[in-house]
């Protein structure tokens, strides 16, 4: 890995959320930092170069394209660390993923897509563990959060003994197009999501003499969460439940509810009819290629939207005897926020003392306290209350 051009290639840097990691990067990566722009458009990724500033009047650009094997292998055995910003993932993730894990690569994504990650896992975890590549998934908002924010809860619960932890999330925010085309397209796909989904629980090694389980949980007022919560089935959980397979700290019998909390009744009661809605309206391709068509993909909230989002993730722990609270919150969680969540764990792969690990892993077990450390650093609030 030392003898790699680069240390860290952003791959999709010319779209809305790429752009404003490649902003972060520009600010943040470091003298040392040997990083560059890829993309498959020459004269945007000109463009995108000339908006991060004469500091960046250097910086490499790299035309690839997911179509083009022949590149996207080129730009993995260049770098250190991968990042993708190139979705919707199930459409134009695989060959990134498949080109890291053969090159010994270190990849990160914001994927919130459940069935791009089991099938990456089904298809490359074991080469990956072969060539010594981290495939991180979910380094965004979705599943940093939450997933960071549990192992925290954890370390602060006594050792040894069964642990419960409920995740309750609330933020403020208006989502860009390529998130809200990503939404779709996995509403659509929910029967093979859970086709893939058996076929990884079919394959996946249980540890012996541990429970993990998550618990759907029920619509209820929360005071904690500040209002009412209703259970939230994105990836998140699933992100965090496999961390607490992989690490023996969370407990000999460990379970996580994950719950979105609103101050209001009425708002709940809007937000389950509205995803139902979608949810129906996605099943069928004629009415699925109508919902795309109302946001353009390469559509954002403007720096002003921006500035006015927000995000505060509650995490309630119990384990013998002790309750912990462990509070996680920030600006913009989508683009903002999730663009720092993402350029820090690149940097971090790239650049700190690291646990050994290989193949498909988590953000908790592949960097876990370095992560937290690097992130409370960059203005992301990381809060435990014992009691």
């Amino acid at each position: 890995m030392a003898e790699r051009q680069r240390d860290i290639v952003l791959f999709g840097a010319t779209g809305f959320t790429g752009g404003l990691t490649a902003e972060y990067l520009a600010a943040h990566a470091g003298e040392g930092t040997r990083w560059a722009l890829a993309g498959r458009n020459r004269e945007k990724l000109e463009a995108v170069r000339r908006r991060l500033g004469e500091g960046a009047a250097e910086l490499p650009l790299v035309e690839a394209d997911v179509n083009d094997a022949a590149s996207i292998r080129a730009l993995a055995e260049s770098a250190r660390v991968v990042i993708s910003t190139v979705g919707p993932y199930i459409h134009y993730g695989e060959p990134l993923v498949a080109a890291c894990a053969g090159a010994g690569t270190d990849y990160v994504d914001l994927t919130g897509e459940p069935e791009f990650v089991d099938l990456m896992w089904l298809r490359y975890h074991t080469e990956a563990e072969r060539s010594g590549a981290r495939l991180v998934h979910s380094c965004g908002f979705d599943s940093i959060p939450y997933d960071l924010g549990a192992l925290l809860t954890v370390e602060h619960l006594p050792e040894g003994v069964p642990i419960k932890i409920e995740g309750f999330v609330r933020a403020g925010g208006k989502p860009s197009g390529g998130t809200y085309h990503s939404a779709v397209h996995a509403m659509g796909r929910l029967r093979h999501s859970i086709r893939v989904a058996r076929e990884r629980r079919a394959r996946e090694q249980q540890r012996v003499g541990r429970k993990i389980r998550g618990v759907a949980g029920r619509p209820h007022r929360d005071e904690t969460a500040g209002g009412w919560v209703l259970p939230f089935p994105t990836i998140d959980p699933q992100t965090v439940l496999r961390s607490a397979a992989a690490l023996d700290r969370y407990g000999p019998d460990f379970s996580y509810s994950h719950y979105l909390a609103v101050k209001q009744l009425p708002v709940l009661a809007g937000l389950v009819g509205g995803a139902g809605g979608l949810i129906a309206l996605s099943q069928l391709a004629p009415t699925r290629n109508l919902l795309l068509k109302l946001v353009d993909p390469g559509e954002g909230p403007s720096p002003e939207q921006r500035a006015k989002s927000w995000f505060k993730v509650t995490l309630v722990g119990d384990g013998g005897g002790k309750r912990v609270i462990t509070e996680v919150s920030g600006g913009d969680p989508g683009y903002g926020e999730t663009s720092k969540m993402l350029a820090e764990s690149a940097l971090c792969l790239a650049n700190d003392e690291l646990p050994k690990t290989a193949g498909q892993v988590t953000p908790a077990v592949a960097m876990g306290d370095v992560l937290i450390e690097r992130l409370g650093r960059a203005g992301i609030r990381f809060e435990v209350t014992e009691s």
